[in-house]
């Protein structure tokens, strides 16, 4: 009789315990608990299609002269976006006829090509959700007199022939124009240690 009181006991703390979590874990969203292929061990993978969009970002010749390269990088890395491919080259005016192929009869065009290959040029490739969109507005207007504060020619840029930066101003622009800055091997897939925090839904 005692042994069967002690047991049964037993099975009644066990079966509450049981219940106890279950409101627990319910009181939380599966996607922070990471579902039901957390559960099973498995590392999530993001639901949002386009959270490896990418976007290309130069600091222009007067970014890199006043010093703004660490400004800029720690305003995409502070927005979330991941860092996947980065160098500083002194930009051919080959490349930048094919980059701004549809500039090349503007009247303005060698005053541009003059200014573009006058310094270095630090070119990156950021990496995430909806980054296109998200870098054009960051970047702020083309004229930096029609541009908002707090984004980059806003902040530090005065005259739209010394603008600061280029941003992608579409995927397709984007796609475009990071194979003509970057090899392949250039760019690096990595796995950030906080994108399932930041990207995953």
């Amino acid at each position: 009789m005692q042994r069967y009181t002690i047991r049964r006991i037993l099975q009644q703390t066990y079966l509450s315990d049981q219940q106890t979590h279950r409101c627990l874990l319910s009181a939380f969203p599966s996607a922070l608990l990471g579902g039901p292929r957390a559960a099973a061990g498995q590392r999530s993978k993001s639901s949002l299609p386009d959270v490896r969009e990418r976007t290309l970002i130069a600091v222009k010749p007067d970014g890199v002269q006043r010093r703004l390269v660490g400004q800029v990088i720690q305003r995409f890395e502070q927005r979330g976006f991941k860092l996947v491919g980065l160098k500083m080259l002194q930009v051919s005016e080959d490349l930048l006829s094919q980059h701004y192929c549809e500039l090349r009869t503007k009247p303005f065009y060698p005053r541009l090509l003059h200014y573009m290959t006058s310094g270095p040029v630090v070119a990156m490739v950021w990496e995430g959700h909806k980054v296109v969109q998200a870098s054009r507005a960051m970047v702020g207007h083309t004229n930096p007199a029609e541009a908002q504060a707090g984004t980059v020619r806003g902040d530090f840029s005065f005259h739209v022939s010394r603008n600061v930066v280029h941003a992608s101003d579409s995927l397709e622009g984007a796609q475009r124009e990071i194979q003509l800055w970057f090899k392949g091997k250039e760019l690096l897939n990595w796995d950030c240690c906080d994108q399932s925090s930041t990207c995953d839904v």
